[in-house]
C-alpha cells in the first residue's frame, strides 16, 4: 500500500473516529437534558399536587337552593340557623363589624348582595373575634355574634354554610374568596353601605 493511501485510510478512521464521538456527545447532551426537562416537570407537578393537598378543604359546606326572596317588613322564621337566604327586609344591613347580634331579615339580605357573613357564638373570647375580624375583607362581610348555633363559628353566603371549630379553623379565608360575591349571588355588587346600621357596629 502506498504511503499516501495508508495517510488517506487514517485520515478516514480519525475522521470516522471524531463523527462516532460527536454523535455519543450528542446523544449524552440530549440524554442529560431530558433527565433535567422530566425533573422540572416532576418538581413542577409535585408542587401543583402538594399545594392542592394543602389547600383547605370546602367539602362541608352545606347548599341550599335559595331563590332570591321577596322584600318583608315582618319577621321571618328561617330554616337555619344563621340564615342562608329567602324572604328579607327590604333595607339591608351595612356590611361591618358588630358587636350585638343583627336583625336576620337584613342581613339576608346583605347575603343577597354578594356578602359573606360571619357569626360566633355570644361570650367567645374577644381574641377569638379578634382573628376573625382580622380575616374578613374590608368590602362585603358582616361579623357579628348570635345567641345560638350549631359550631362556634358559622360562615355564610347567599345558599351556602359552613360551621368552623372556631377563630383559627383554615377554611375560613377560603370559603370567603370562594363564595364571596360569588355565582350564587343573586345581585353581586349591589350596595352593602348605605342601608341599615344595626346596633353595636362598630366599623
Amino acid at each position: 500500500m502506498s504511503e499516501p493511501s495508508s495517510r488517506q485510510d487514517k485520515l478516514k478512521r480519525l475522521q470516522k473516529q471524531q463523527r462516532s464521538g460527536e454523535r455519543r456527545r450528542g446523544a449524552l447532551i440530549w440524554g442529560v437534558a431530558a433527565v433535567a426537562a422530566l425533573a422540572v416537570a416532576g418538581a413542577g407537578a409535585f408542587v401543583v399536587v402538594r399545594d392542592q393537598k394543602s389547600q383547605p378543604s370546602l367539602a362541608a359546606v352545606k347548599s341550599y337552593q335559595e331563590q332570591a326572596g321577596q322584600h318583608v317588613t315582618t319577621p321571618v322564621k328561617y330554616p337555619q340557623t344563621p340564615p342562608v337566604g329567602g324572604e328579607h327586609n327590604p333595607v339591608w344591613l351595612n356590611c361591618g363589624v358588630y358587636n350585638q347580634p343583627v336583625p336576620n331579615e337584613n342581613a339576608v339580605h346583605a347575603l343577597e348582595h354578594g356578602a359573606v357573613w360571619v357569626t360566633y357564638r355570644e361570650g367567645t373570647p374577644a381574641a377569638d373575634v379578634a382573628k376573625l375580624r382580622a380575616a374578613l375583607p374590608d368590602t362585603y362581610s358582616v361579623l357579628s355574634p348570635i345567641k345560638t348555633q350549631p359550631a362556634p363559628v358559622v360562615v355564610t353566603a347567599w345558599g351556602k354554610q359552613l360551621a368552623l371549630t372556631g377563630a383559627d379553623d383554615k377554611r375560613l379565608p377560603e370559603f370567603i374568596k370562594t363564595y364571596r360575591l360569588g355565582p350564587q349571588t343573586p345581585e353581586p355588587g349591589a350596595a352593602c353601605t348605605g342601608g341599615l346600621d344595626a346596633p353595636g357596629k362598630q366599623s
